[in-house]
């Protein structure tokens, strides 16, 4: 059901050919039309859909028929089917391929998005009507399904204002337009400083340290940019991270370091600064507006947290052994140092590299010895034979479907008895007009209410070629992204939902990431490190000594880790908690952070003007705490498999697909956890597994 992002406006005359406002046509029910997708076409499409939409909507609100869930609920499960297919191929283009079109594009439509839904949600005679059936849901003889779907269509419907009065209503159209608007901003921004940013090196004695594969890649980007002959660092994190964990020359780290940590925030017209201190502004209004204190309490009141108090009760448990962690490990970090001969206190950019050290010192372990045996083409084939170990999935390479991008590959998904599950598609190179990072996109959500529809999904990464003809390594920590990555799109691809609104990775925030997050857990297993890394040059299986060392290694660096990433989800549940009027993002960051005891010696994962998870959007602001809170999930989950013997348990897998994969959001995610676990989960496992100290939890 779409219940985002639209608005009033004209209906301009369009010429009924434009291809992407046409069912999609091809095998399984179709596929995205990428091959005649163009930016000029967007407009006129996004135009004669949003009119179609709107007549959706009108004809269910104003049916004379009496409210019932079969022609209220059902109908506004496919209202703006046209809509959707257009905004899923703008998506597509705006978060992959942003050219001047797209960025204006962008700009012109998010806006308008917003007070689309808005229109949605505020009209008075639809809201009445579902308001109705809700009232009547105890004598309706509905499925638990059906139950679920209704409370949740009128729970979206509260939640974001229908019960306002008019006054109300527009004052929060101008706050969600205006809010569009400068999300846009945060993120194009942010896209700018990593497109244009870039570090060059002159001279392969600056490489010193460096593993050949990525002085290859960094060469490649240089060639790349008419800069043969010389080696460029990106600014994406794929690019910079490994540079600062192997570099010597630290003038070059801090270079790097400073490049990296400064996106956003360079002044000039990409600061988003500014931006950040109106969007907690706007935030803070409308959460008043709609009857919470906080923008936390409003995100949170459909979250499996519930409130605030209990996202931030985990967040701080974790917090005190972590800091102390970091303490242990900046000790190791300058006795290594010094071993070295270098006096120095370790500041941010050191910490990567000389963590890199004492990983070496303390378990005969380079990350780099890693990455030989880490090549992209072989761990996705271990994804594969996972998700068939597990789900009984395959995944088979398909020609002829289009797609938007050369680099882009896709997959037919099928189940044991060879029937069509749903497509892949993967998306792995970094390349300009890419938002950075990693993520897992829906292009068709299942549902089989009214008839089956299999589901489209993607996976999308900023990886690095490197030579033409040579295999891609990647580092360890990449492999991870693309298993927890993988896990979204297993939980879209296994759905067994009636309805799209329930389907899939549908969920509470603070759920989604556990599909993701237990996935992850597969890549470390004896049986996919056998079988898929293997020796990019002798093709011989990862040594069981190294593997040994890998697993005695697995709590090394955790302090760092936790630290990073739970200072971004404090800061962010603290600046969305704060009664302040007017929020400078850089001294709220300071002394927030000096107040919380963060290390001096590194700084948070996300810095606040570049916090894209926060402020591109609002669907994990003052929800970061969510991966910490899912871990707590992954951890528990994953002792199941752990208590049997055996990772890939059949028993376990089965419920696991049952009460989590399958079910997207049919049931109170809390339920769905008991019934697969058996229990509720304990805050043991995340500890035990982090290496923190257990003494006195259950």
């Amino acid at each position: 059901m779409l219940l985002f992002a639209l608005m009033s406006m004209p209906a301009p005359v369009l010429a009924e050919d434009n291809p992407l406002l046409k069912p999609w046509t091809g095998p399984h029910g179709g596929v995205p039309p990428f091959d005649v997708t163009k930016p000029e076409l967007f407009g006129p499409a996004l135009e004669k859909s949003t009119s179609q939409y709107k007549a959706d909507i009108k004809a269910i609100a104003e049916n004379s028929e009496a409210p019932t869930f079969e022609n209220t609920i059902v109908p506004l499960e496919h209202a703006g089917a046209e809509f959707e297919r257009v905004t899923t191929l703008f998506g597509v283009f705006s978060s992959t391929m942003m050219g001047p079109e797209i960025k204006e594009l962008e700009r012109e439509w998010s806006p308008k998005f917003s007070a689309i839904s808005d229109e949605v949600i505020q009209n008075k005679a639809l809201f009445q009507r579902v308001d109705e059936v809700y009232k009547k849901r105890e004598s309706l003889n509905l499925t638990p399904e059906q139950q679920r779907l209704l409370w949740l269509t009128h729970n979206s419907f509260a939640k974001r204002g229908a019960q306002l009065n008019d006054e109300q209503k527009k004052e929060l159209s101008k706050i969600n337009s205006r809010l569009a608007t400068l999300f846009t901003d945060f993120g194009q921004n942010l896209l700018s400083d990593e497109e244009t940013g870039k570090v060059v090196i002159d001279s392969v004695e600056q490489l010193a340290g460096l593993p050949d594969s990525l002085k290859d890649a960094a060469a490649a980007e240089a060639e790349e940019m008419d800069l043969k002959g010389k080696w460029v660092i990106r600014n994406t994190r794929s690019s910079a991270e490994p540079f600062l964990t192997y570099a010597e020359n630290r003038e070059l780290r801090k270079k790097v370091w400073d490049m990296w940590v400064s996106r956003g925030d360079n002044g000039g017209k990409t600061d988003n600064n500014a931006i950040v201190t109106e969007i907690l502004q706007l935030r803070k209004k409308r959460a008043k507006l709609l009857g919470f204190p906080t923008h936390a309490h409003w995100q949170l009141s459909d979250a499996m947290a519930k409130n605030p108090d209990n996202a931030m009760d985990l967040m701080l448990k974790v917090w005190k052994p972590a800091v102390a962690r970091v303490a242990e490990e900046v000790a190791d970090m300058e006795e290594v140092a010094k071993e070295r001969g270098e006096d120095i206190s370790i500041e941010p950019w050191d910490y990567r590299f000389y963590a890199e050290k004492v990983r070496k010192k303390k378990y005969d372990l380079d990350a780099s010895e890693l990455k030989p045996y880490l090549q992209l083409e072989k761990l996705l084939q271990a994804q594969f034979w996972v998700a068939e170990e597990m789900y009984g999935l395959s995944f088979k390479e398909v020609e002829g479907i289009p797609v938007y991008h050369a680099d882009v590959r896709v997959f037919e998904v099928l189940d044991q008895k060879n029937n069509h599950v749903g497509y892949w598609y993967f998306d792995p190179y970094a390349r300009e007009g890419k938002r950075s990072g990693a993520w897992m996109s829906e292009y068709r959500t299942q549902e089989k209410f009214d008839k089956v529809v299999t589901p489209i999904v993607s996976n999308n990464s900023n990886y690095i070629k490197g030579k033409p003809g040579e295999p891609v390594l990647i580092s360890w920590d990449d492999a991870e992204t693309m298993f927890h990555e993988f896990g979204h799109a297993l939980h879209g691809l296994l759905s067994k939902v009636n309805y799209p609104t329930l389907a899939g990775t549908s969920v509470a925030r603070d759920f989604v990431e556990f599909p993701s997050q237990i996935n992850e857990h597969w890549l470390a297993t004896p049986e996919v490190l056998n079988k898929f890394c293997l020796h990019y040059k002798t093709g011989e299986p990862m040594p069981k000594e190294l593997i040994e060392k890998v697993k005695k290694a697995e709590t090394f660096n955790q302090g760092f880790s936790t630290v990073e990433y739970l200072a971004s989800a404090l800061i962010d549940m603290k600046l969305h908690l704060s009664d302040e009027d007017t929020i400078d993002p850089k001294e709220f960051e300071k002394q927030t952070l000096q107040k919380l005891g963060m290390p001096s010696s590194m700084v948070m994962r996300h810095r606040i003007p570049q916090f894209a998870h926060v402020f591109s959007g609002d669907y994990y602001s003052a929800a970061y705490y969510s991966y910490l809170w899912a871990e707590v999930l992954d951890q528990d989950a994953w002792n199941a498999f752990k208590e049997k013997g055996n990772p890939f348990n059949k028993e376990v897998a089965d419920r696991f697909v049952e009460f989590v994969l399958s079910a997207g959001n049919t049931k109170e995610p809390a339920d769905a956890y008991r019934e697969f676990r058996g229990k509720d989960p304990s805050i043991k496992p995340l500890l035990e597994a982090r290496g923190f100290p257990t003494e006195g939890v259950e």
